[in-house]
């Protein structure tokens, strides 16, 4: 297969670049079978893997939560990197359901051990654990325990995550990158370095008008870069998105249509 000519393509919304898409099933350590989806480059092994941890499943958050449907749709192409993207126990999506019911955050550690464990049994690379929201506070509490190459920390709340299990990654030897909006709803870029000044080799990168979720290309286009910046930055710079497109629907054209994270709120 031909590598696309990421210059000329038009990267932003739901665009699908080519990848080896396999529907893959995760087993827990207590017995729950979860549904996910390897998304490994078309045409070349990866240099790298990421294991993708949704946000909050009680407020909406899945495995085709906007930016990790984005990582897993765009990153294959971009930077060669495998995308595991998986539903955490009890959620559903087109995908399918996993089994299981919503564990606090406490559970989803034999969740996390059965991503990590299955992109191990298959031989992928370096796995990074890339949270997102409730997703960081699953990478922060259960995180040491597998193997990992590190953690890239999208919007982190910190809500569930003490200041001991922060303390517990300080000499780890695995980087700890934390992506902290400007005008985040849970932790701001000030409180996010005090919080994480108990682990003195973390990086906090404050994205400057960033929000919570992520919403539009160019705040999508940030956080994927600032992912392949620790997993892949040989693959660097991304390509950026287009201008805004409009459509034409009965013959009057309308602006494109915003993602459907727009107006959601989340509870984390």
């Amino acid at each position: 297969m031909t590598t696309p000519d990421t210059d000329a393509l038009d990267i932003r919304g739901g665009v699908l670049l080519p990848a080896r898409r396999e529907d893959v099933e995760l087993h827990t350590g207590d017995g729950l079978t979860l549904v996910g989806e390897l998304s490994p480059p078309a045409a070349r092994e990866p240099v790298g893997t990421i294991v993708a941890l949704p946000p909050r499943p009680t407020a909406g958050g899945f495995m085709d939560s906007h930016v990790i449907r984005k990582a897993a749709a765009r990153l294959p192409a971009l930077a060669d990197l495998a995308v595991l993207r998986f539903n955490f126990r009890g959620v559903s999506s087109p995908r399918g359901r996993s089994e299981g019911e919503f564990g606090e955050g406490v559970a989803e550690a034999a969740d996390l051990a059965a991503a990590v464990a299955f992109v191990r049994a298959r031989g992928r690379p370096s796995p990074w654990l890339a949270g997102w929201s409730f997703g960081t506070e699953g990478a922060l509490k259960h995180g040491r325990a597998v193997e990992v190459a590190g953690v890239v920390l999208l919007s982190p709340p910190l809500h569930r995550t003490s200041d001991a299990e922060l303390t517990a990654w300080h000499g780890s030897g695995r980087p700890v990158v934390a992506v902290v909006p400007e005008f985040d709803d849970y932790l701001r870029p000030d409180e996010a370095r005090r919080r994480f000044a108990l682990v003195p080799e973390a990086e906090v990168v404050a994205v400057e008008g960033g929000k919570h979720l992520w919403v539009g290309e160019e705040q999508t286009s940030r956080v994927l870069t600032e992912i392949v910046g620790r997993v892949a930055p040989g693959a660097l710079p991304l390509p950026s998105p287009g201008p805004p497109r409009a459509s034409c629907r009965h013959g009057r054209r309308t602006a494109a249509r915003p993602s459907p994270t727009v107006g959601r709120s989340w509870r984390v």
